[in-house]
């Protein structure tokens, strides 16, 4: 009988000395049992093979031991040792129940019956309830009063990877520690005490790669281990780091930065060559986009904080790669490529084959190179704009009016007939002071739309716009979400014809003055605290109980 246990299960931690990566949570639990400040629940919530359900178990054990549990000291022959019992499943006083397979009232109230007895032989009895967030609403109400008052000799310890999912009435009741994922380098170390003590021939690229594949998650890194020196150690053959990516159906690295070089080359007909090439040693399309994000990443950060040199998870050669890479590109471009990659990985679950997404994404990609900066788009159609909106009569637009009947009647017009002809009449019907009137103020240019019955106009310099400086030819200016879509182009018409001369209209991001409208409630506001205040306002209110004063006017106002 074959009775060799798998790695997760034999070296799985049996003290918290042998925790790794939960310094402080194992301090303060301990802390806490000799102080003997022992809490009514655990939740203890993490991700997957960080060892909640083993750090259950030492706990269990800690408050139950014969002896000063993590001092060395071990117990008698002559006693009953609990810890034994415990490590096998086997102890009568404390019982583990998957709540992912019982969860309904009826298996938490068998559970809440059972704690009205004292233990058999433990000092405590404790229930270790696993996955706790897949119990049904009904189960969590009929745990409540006992978690938060649980007779003296129950203890309850919850775990869990969704802890969102758990109800705020729980969670209150307990004490609450997150196990941490475990960085890379001290899962590399302890996979390199588990080799040497297996005799297994894994050399530390491998490992390095191993460490990274689990994503800080100890179980499923010593499967991948025991993985790979089952399949290549028993043939005499050493783990190296290609093994374990051809094992585990990863793409080389290097080579997904080589893809990358080729998409932002923009050589699409390479680009998709290597794609096939990649795909065709097992590679699956999703982790392939997944490791460009991973590169993506890396070229930013290389752009932003300079040459990587202490990361794991790239060679010397790779790190000189993507620093090459970062050269080349900008930060929006680089932007570009995290949102198109991700948009890919979203199709990939959309499109019945993989491939052909992945295969488009690659087109996709290497056609972004030629796109323009949107930053760049975005200030050009500014410029236009404004351009437009500054546009000026010549001797042209004159000529312009002649055009043959057939042509100016043509619903058809281009561009530029449109940019002449639109102010073509204007300057023609202006009175000769308003065209040379001086505008000094802010306060000038509100007063002259009045003067001119620019009702919208006017409107919106008082109410919508707030000055951040104002020059002779140039205003700056902030705005709100009523401005008017053609304010910009209507104002510029306006300064061009009130004062013959070009303004530059400019939007700033600052906050910028009061509104002129603002200022007039304030000064109205004052005007009629201080009208409350005079004998007459008493006097009418003295006539008029119920009157209320809500305006004042000045009398040489118009």
């Amino acid at each position: 009988m074959n009775n060799r246990k798998v790695l997760s299960l034999k070296y799985r931690p049996q003290n918290f000395s042998e925790l790794i990566g939960q310094e402080s949570m194992s301090l303060a639990i301990q802390n806490a049992i000799q102080m003997d400040r022992i809490p009514n629940a655990y939740l203890l919530t993490g991700i997957r093979g960080v060892g909640k359900t083993t750090t259950a178990r030492i706990i269990a054990k800690a408050i139950n031991c014969n002896k000063k549990f993590g001092s060395g000291e071990t117990c008698s022959k002559e006693e009953y040792c609990h810890c034994e019992a415990i490590i096998d499943s086997s102890h009568m006083d404390i019982l583990e129940m998957d709540a992912a397979s019982k969860t309904g009232i009826d298996d938490i109230r068998e559970i809440l019956d059972s704690s009205q007895y004292l233990p058999a032989s433990a000092k405590y009895k404790v229930f270790i309830i696993d996955e706790v967030h897949m119990l049904s609403k009904q189960a969590f109400n009929a745990l409540l009063k006992t978690l938060e008052e649980p007779p003296p000799h129950l203890k309850f310890i919850l775990a869990t990877t969704e802890v969102k999912k758990i109800p705020v009435t729980i969670l209150s009741r307990c004490q609450r520690f997150d196990l941490r994922r475990i960085k890379m380098e001290e899962m590399k170390n302890f996979l390199r005490t588990i080799t040497e003590k297996e005799k297994g021939n894994v050399d530390d690229k491998a490992l390095s790669l191993i460490a990274k594949a689990s994503e800080g998650s100890v179980r499923d890194a010593l499967s991948i281990l025991d993985q790979a020196i089952i399949t290549f150690n028993l043939q005499n053959e050493e783990v190296t780091e290609v093994k374990v990516r051809e094992m585990l159906g990863l793409a080389d690295q290097s080579r997904i930065i080589d893809l990358l070089t080729l998409i932002i080359e923009g050589s699409q007909k390479e680009a998709l060559q290597e794609s096939e090439n990649i795909f065709d040693i097992g590679a699956d399309p999703k982790i392939i986009l997944q490791s460009m994000l991973e590169i993506i990443y890396l070229i930013s950060r290389t752009k932003s904080f300079g040459k990587i040199e202490n990361d794991l998870s790239v060679s010397e050669s790779e790190s000189s790669q993507i620093k090459a890479l970062a050269d080349k590109i900008d930060l929006t471009y680089i932007s570009m490529l995290w949102h198109f990659t991700l948009k890919g990985i979203e199709e990939l679950n959309i499109v019945p084959d993989p491939f052909l997404s992945f295969q488009m994404l690659m087109i996709r990609l290497c056609h972004l190179k030629n796109m323009p900066d949107p930053q760049s788009v975005l200030s050009d159609d500014m410029n236009e704009d404004l351009d437009e909106d500054f546009v000026q009569e010549n001797d042209n637009s004159s000529s312009a009016t002649k055009l043959d009947p057939a042509v100016s009647t043509t619903q058809i017009k281009n561009t530029i007939q449109e940019k002449k002809e639109a102010p073509k009449t204007k300057p023609e019907i202006l009175n000769e002071n308003i065209s040379k009137a001086a505008i000094q103020s802010f306060q000038d240019l509100i007063n002259l739309a009045n003067k001119n019955r620019e009702i919208e106009l006017k409107f919106d310099l008082e109410r919508n716009v707030r000055l951040v400086k104002f020059e002779q030819g140039k205003i700056d200016i902030s705005f709100n979400e009523h401005l008017s879509k053609d304010f910009i182009k209507n104002l510029s018409q306006k300064l061009i014809e009130w004062t013959g001369k070009r303004w530059i209209i400019t939007l700033s991001k600052d906050q910028g003055q009061t509104t002129v409208h603002e200022i007039k409630q304030q000064v109205k506001a004052k005007l009629i605290e201080e009208m409350k205040q005079t004998d007459e306002y008493k006097k009418i209110l003295e006539a008029f109980p119920d009157a209320e004063l809500i305006d004042v006017q000045d009398k040489e106002e118009d």
